[in-house]
């Protein structure tokens, strides 16, 4: 049973979307401040197998408990729930470590089918997918993915990764050497629609180029192919 944490102050929504997780078979509990979502995440020692996360809160904002959830090495998946749809706060929760967004009002079947989408990523990263989806390891130029653990390695180091990080990853990586555009990402990768502004994948290529490559601004390995979208190469002087 997948246990998700509700983190919504408006008492109606936070009790039907209670409600009906637990008809659907979820373990799910609610908090209504963001500082104390936050402490109780970290505490929790990976307890929560994913949080429904309002971003107008008091104490702490969505944004800013994701953000902080982060730095502080917590990668449970997370669904940003905004009222505020427009494209820059997208691209601000995308930024801040959340993983999946849904404007409100939203229709629960919908939320639903996200939040499962959620699950199965993260399922399908940690290793327990019966899919043929490559190895969860993936050696190149002296770094070492491991998706499985959603972290980076490489001389000593290592870089955590957030659920949508590594999926992203994972999916260029499996397409070593073809060049994948951006709409294919947002509806293969994000699962998202079609209105979401391509920026929110050019924002992840940036973020991960600063773990990948040695001169981010002049990448090896993660190549813009103009007017498409992006490349993956292991051995660019190879190719």
């Amino acid at each position: 049973m997948s246990r998700v944490l509700i983190v919504e102050d408006e008492d109606h929504l936070a009790a039907g979307l209670k409600l009906n997780l637990e008809a659907e078979g979820y373990d799910a509990e609610v908090e209504e401040d963001g500082q104390v979502a936050f402490d109780r995440l970290v505490a929790s020692g990976g307890l929560f197998d994913a949080v429904l996360l309002d971003v107008m809160l008091p104490g702490l904002d969505g944004f800013e408990v994701v953000r902080r959830l982060r730095a502080a090495g917590q990668f449970v998946p997370v669904m940003l729930l905004t009222a505020r749809s427009e494209r820059d706060d997208v691209l601000r929760g995308f930024e801040a470590g959340a993983d999946d967004y849904l404007p409100k009002p939203f229709d629960l079947s919908i939320l639903l089918a996200r939040l499962q989408g959620l699950l199965r990523r993260h399922t399908w990263l940690r290793g327990t997918h019966q899919e043929d989806d490559g190895p969860d390891q993936f050696a190149f130029a002296g770094k070492l993915l491991d998706f499985r653990a959603q972290v980076l390695r490489w001389d000593g180091a290592e870089q955590p990764l957030t659920l949508m990080e590594a999926t992203l990853l994972r999916y260029l990586v499996r397409r070593e050497g073809q060049a994948v555009s951006r709409k294919a990402l947002l509806e293969e990768v994000w699962g998202v629609r079609e209105d979401t502004d391509t920026r929110t994948v050019d924002n992840f290529i940036a973020r991960l180029r600063r773990y990948l490559e040695a001169e981010p601004s002049h990448p090896r390995h993660l190549l813009t192919v103009r007017g498409v979208g992006y490349r993956f190469l292991a051995e660019p002087d190879e190719q």
